[in-house]
């Protein structure tokens, strides 16, 4: 079992982000100096894929243009003695091999994933929300890619949240099978405290086999009336093994403005060119704000 393709779901409307996302792909928000999607691309293709179809919609052409090649910039750059500029609008075209389909209904989660089929073929393959940056030192993707390959079946990237939180999430009905992995044998969407199966919550990453795909034809909508990937998920648990790894890392959800805010003050107090500044910033305003009392 080898995961060679992966499948990033950006067809959203971006409402949690609004009106900044009206016109502008939330996948597409700068975090520090580079958009939100180049950091999720970049997880995958650490963790050894080759291939990635993004999902769009109509309106997020932005995607496409921003990893392919732009002469008229990269000359002018050129021109311009900027090296270092040229070289990173050329890395972020170069990163994968990267394909597009556009989901021409928003019809939900799973009905994103069932447009990938052709893409994906026979083969298993990874998920990465266009919403979630996770920090880790071994890939999150790749963490989940491993167990998936030695138990031979689909995976899922669950970490504990608080029984207050669950219900945003899809909680997992798991038995231990080793450290950080877990057998799974039941899901549900966005559950209230006393629906929950566990603290565990899916938190953006997957590693599917191509079965899901007949499960997501004939799924019927779920939670919000959408096709829910959680439903498709929870059937195939119950026809295949499927396990759940616990994964190591920090996740960022930057669908929202407080995770956004989070996380590009996190990224900028590690980035050569703004830590120093950031860190000096930060302290003269909570002194102000101390201040003030």
């Amino acid at each position: 079992m080898k995961v060679r393709k992966a499948v990033i779901p950006a067809a959203g409307l971006g409402t949690r982000m609004l009106p900044a996302t009206k016109t502008v792909p939330k996948e597409m928000l700068p975090m520090v100096d580079k958009p939100v999607i180049q950091y999720i691309i970049e997880e995958a293709v650490a963790s050894g894929i080759e291939d990635i179809l993004i999902v769009t919609n109509r309106a997020k052409s932005a995607m496409d243009d921003y990893f392919d090649y732009y002469p008229e910039l990269e000359t002018r750059l050129l021109q311009s003695g900027k090296e270092r500029e040229l070289v990173e609008v050329r890395r972020a075209a170069d990163l994968a091999n990267i394909f597009y389909v556009r989901q021409k209904e928003t019809r939900g989660l799973g009905h994103a994933i069932y447009r990938a089929k052709r893409f994906v073929g026979d083969e298993p393959f990874a998920v990465l929300l266009g919403d979630d940056i996770m920090r880790a030192q071994k890939p999150v993707t790749l963490q989940l890619i491993e167990g998936a390959e030695k138990y031979g079946t689909s995976a899922v990237g669950v970490q504990k949240v608080s029984t207050e939180a669950i219900s945003r999430y899809s909680s997992v009905k798991v038995q231990p099978l080793e450290e950080r992995i877990f057998d799974v044998s039941d899901m549900n969407e966005k559950p209230t405290p006393q629906q929950m199966f566990s603290n565990y919550a899916i938190l953006g990453r997957y590693v599917l086999t191509p079965d899901i795909f007949d499960i997501l034809e004939n799924v019927k909508p779920g939670y919000g009336g959408e096709i829910q990937l959680t439903d498709g998920l929870r059937e195939l648990c119950k026809k295949n093994r499927m396990v759940a790894v616990d994964f190591e890392g920090r996740r960022y959800d930057t669908g929202n403005i407080c995770g956004f805010l989070e996380a590009t003050i996190d990224f900028a107090l590690e980035h050569k060119a703004t830590a120093a500044w950031l860190r000096q910033f930060l302290k003269e305003k909570a002194a102000q704000l101390e201040h003030k009392g």
